[in-house]
């Protein structure tokens, strides 16, 4: 049987912990690492969730891209530090990143920053005022989680090489936007197949509806961790 590729990170982006539960059974061994976004969040299972993933030997990325006055930011990353998550995601401002650093210390839980979504452009980023474009935004805000001491950054495959050369060997690189080459991008504007990500410098790659939407999710799940091998 194939082992499941750590480095592979499926988002449970569900409707309901229900449906979320049987993708889960769906992939089976091919997957040991999942994303609970926002939408379980909202549905007030997504803590439950993720303590019956640990409890089943899975590892946990909580993708809940904290904003809040630093107090209430250092809070919550405590608490999730004591629920036993593995990766929890900030807004990558110095601020943010820093009251996460102080709420999860003493812990295994690794802080990520949110640099630049991969659905954005330079043309989105004008429309709101930047006069960066995405790859300048990126850079700013990778020196903004290494100052803080986070534990890497969200960026996409497109900027994965920066973070990897700023950030250093042991900096987590975690990329969204990644498409195998037999699938569609849908709405991700900056992509990258699973090998062309590593290679570019990832350590972590998230691959959603190439896996979840496919009619055999075990199987598409391998097939991505088939592409990531020997990279």
């Amino acid at each position: 049987m194939a082992l499941a590729d750590p480095r592979l990170i499926v988002p449970l982006d569900t409707p309901t912990t229900a449906d979320a539960r049987r993708l889960v059974e769906a992939i089976g061994a091919a997957a040991s690492f999942y994303k609970v976004g926002l939408e379980l969040f909202a549905t007030g299972g997504g803590m439950e969730l993720a303590r019956e993933l640990k409890g089943a030997g899975k590892q946990v990325f909580l993708d809940w891209k904290l904003h809040d006055i630093g107090a209430t930011v250092e809070r919550s990353a405590a608490v999730l530090a004591g629920a036993g998550c593995d990766f929890l995601t900030v807004h990558a401002e110095p601020q943010v990143l820093a009251a996460a650093v102080r709420g999860k210390a003493g812990s295994d839980l690794k802080v990520l920053g949110v640099t630049v979504l991969t659905s954005l452009t330079d043309a989105d980023l004008t429309q709101m005022g930047f006069s960066e474009t995405t790859g300048q935004l990126v850079e700013r805000r990778i020196r903004h989680a290494i100052a803080a001491g986070a534990d890497g950054v969200i960026a996409s495959p497109h900027e994965a090489e920066l973070a990897r050369r700023l950030g250093g060997p042991d900096f987590l690189v975690v990329t969204p936007g990644v498409r195998p080459e037999w699938s569609a991008k849908n709405d991700q504007a900056r992509v990258a197949t699973p090998a062309d990500a590593l290679r570019a410098g990832a350590s972590h790659i998230v691959c959603g509806r190439p896996i979840t939407a496919a009619p055999d999710p075990h199987a598409a799940a391998l097939k991505v961790a088939a592409e990531m091998a020997g990279t």
